[in-house]
């Protein structure tokens, strides 16, 4: 694992050491999950907008049509 080091406004931190306390999970471990849910979310979010970009794409739509005829 890779050492990362980085800075925090002091409220943000403090919001971390309080639940970081309060749960009983090291900040490191908050912050780890806090990133991939993000990360996630952006991804999710770049492939709705190519979805919603493929169906404006009058070609595309065209392939998808042609490939569901049934023979």
């Amino acid at each position: 694992m890779t050492t990362f080091t980085s800075s925090l406004p002091d409220t943000l931190l403090d919001r971390l050491n309080e639940l970081s306390k309060k749960q009983t999970i090291p900040k490191n471990k908050i912050i780890e999950k806090a990133l991939s849910i993000y990360l996630d979310q952006i991804n999710k979010a770049e492939y709705i907008k190519s979805y919603m970009a493929a169906a404006n794409d009058k070609d595309i739509m065209n392939i998808a049509e042609e490939g569901m005829i049934v023979f």
